[in-house]
């Protein structure tokens, strides 16, 4: 399978660079193809301009819009490594969803009103590896946003068959050690078997 990993934090020695490093192993281990889109590694811009929202050819992207629009139509399975921020993916993550996902691949939800049309065929998996500082209860509380912007929202994109699988450490603020290390080896586990 070719998998297309999107990795988004800031800082390269943070527990979700550990993750992505897991993902990418494991992925690995079990034959997969990946290639790795790093946001902040590659000087992303999140901002959705005017102009771009109104772009009608592809041909008037932004190369980096390009970029990530030639990556999604390469993939079979998209996997999001971030961390969860204010119950949602980070403000790069978001605008890389906004931007590509609008913008670059063409949504225009003017010409059918309450229907995403499938943007990306070939994807047939949908992967979240993602940490929370806070419990698990506090997440469900506030509505779990981020996963939804990944599993309605960017899954409708891709076709209603399209498998999704969730990896989360919740409560990261105040785990050890022992726990950390045991939620890596979970997250590598999980893509040995993707």
């Amino acid at each position: 399978m070719r998998a297309l990993v999107v990795y988004c934090h800031p800082n390269p020695d943070s527990l979700v660079a550990a993750a992505r490093d897991r993902v990418l192993a494991g992925l690995a281990a079990a034959g997969h193809e990946t290639r790795l889109l790093d946001l902040y590694a590659e000087g992303f811009t999140p901002e959705l301009t005017a102009e771009e929202r109104d772009a009608a050819r592809e041909s008037e992207l932004a190369p980096e819009l390009r970029r990530s629009v030639e990556h999604l139509r390469w993939a079979e399975a998209l996997v999001l490594v971030y961390p969860t921020w204010w119950s949602g993916q980070p403000a790069m993550l978001k605008g890389w969803i906004d931007r590509v996902w609008g913008a670059g691949l063409g949504s225009d939800m003017r010409r059918a009103p309450g229907f995403a049309s499938r943007l990306v065929t070939g994807i047939r998996r949908i992967a979240i590896v993602t940490t929370h500082g806070s419990p698990k209860w506090t997440n469900a509380l506030e509505g779990e946003a981020g996963k939804r912007t990944a599993f309605r929202s960017v899954r409708v994109a891709c076709g209603r068959r399209v498998r999704t699988s969730w990896t989360a450490i919740y409560g990261l603020d105040r785990a050890d050690e022992a726990k950390r290390i045991a939620w890596l080896d979970r997250v590598e586990e999980r893509f040995r078997g993707f």
